[in-house]
């Protein structure tokens, strides 16, 4: 079994050396697009996947950076995908996360200001905390005489397909207060389409509202390690038994090093074996913590170390 857990560094392995890891783990964080399913497709195995890990007595959970939807939509998602044994306690979204840390963490006594969907703005709604509702702008109003809410004592980011100017703006003069909070959910700048597309992310908005303002945001999501202390504190977990699973480098590999645990990287998804080879060659500290330890080419290829 030593021989499989022991980390070497971006380890490909299959069979028997998956089924010794896996032996040695008892709590399971999985990201969800490109490891689970690319877009409304399961992975090939994942729904069987995850339901002989409980089966068998491992906690799973489910850590991503995408704030399109709520935790109930994700329960939905599963469910329709095929996945019939996840449950909203499970699902540890960037936008649930972001919602915990304003109430519980920052405790913040006011409204907070959302460039976000409805992912976002859902799970504020469901913390409990109170968002600024936006109403059109008319035609004839600008950044000049658009009103502002005295009540605002945070900023919070997240992905929005109608991010626009305005809201720009507005974002950058409640920054002018330097005891607003300025959050964003997660710091991924893009995301892979259907067709060879790409859609901004997350990270890319804040980065605009950083330039403008001059201030950075605290990140909540992935790598950062408060996506794993918010399980942490719902759940008794030891890191050391616990196995990071992700297809992104920078921030699903660097989140599992970030907060101790065993990384595999899967590459159903963004990053690339080569990607992760030129990283752990590097010299950089933050491409050095973002190489996995284990690589698989899918979750899939668990299959055969669970059945047997």
């Amino acid at each position: 079994m030593a021989g499989a857990v022991a980390s070497r560094g971006c380890r490909k392995i299959r069979g028997t050396e998956i089924k010794e890891l896996l032996e040695s783990k008892h709590n399971l964080l999985f990201d969800c697009d490109g490891v689970i399913w690319n877009g409304e497709t399961p992975v090939t195995g994942a729904p069987e996947v995850v339901r002989l890990l409980k089966q068998q007595g491992k906690r799973v959970f489910f850590v991503t950076n995408n704030c399109t939807r709520p935790r109930e939509n994700y329960v939905q998602k599963f469910s329709r995908l095929g996945f019939t044994d996840v449950a909203e306690e499970d699902i540890f979204s960037s936008a649930y996360c972001s919602a915990t840390y304003l109430r519980d963490v920052a405790v913040v006594q006011g409204k907070v200001f959302v460039i976000g969907c409805y992912g976002v703005q859902k799970e504020l709604q469901n913390a409990g905390v109170t968002i600024v509702e936006e109403e059109g702008d008319g035609p004839d109003v600008s950044i000049y005489n658009c009103p502002l809410d005295p009540d605002v004592k945070a900023v919070l980011v997240g992905y929005d397909e109608k991010f626009n100017f305005m809201k720009l703006a507005k974002a950058c003069c409640y920054l002018r207060n330097s005891e607003c909070l300025f959050l964003a959910t997660d710091p991924d700048p893009w995301h892979p389409l259907r067709g060879g597309r790409v859609t901004p992310g997350s990270g890319s908005l804040t980065a605009a509202l950083e330039a403008a303002s001059s201030r950075k945001a605290t990140v909540i999501g992935k790598p950062g390690r408060f996506m794993f202390e918010c399980i942490a504190s719902q759940f008794d977990l030891d890191p050391e038994r616990s196995l990071m699973i992700g297809d992104r480098l920078e921030t699903d590999i660097r989140f599992g090093t970030n907060c101790g645990l065993s990384t595999m990287l899967t590459l159903t998804g963004v990053s690339t074996l080569e990607e992760a080879e030129e990283y752990k060659g590097s010299d950089s500290p933050e491409k050095k913590d973002s190489v996995p330890d284990y690589v698989v080419e899918s979750i899939g290829d668990f299959l055969e170390a669970l059945e047997e």
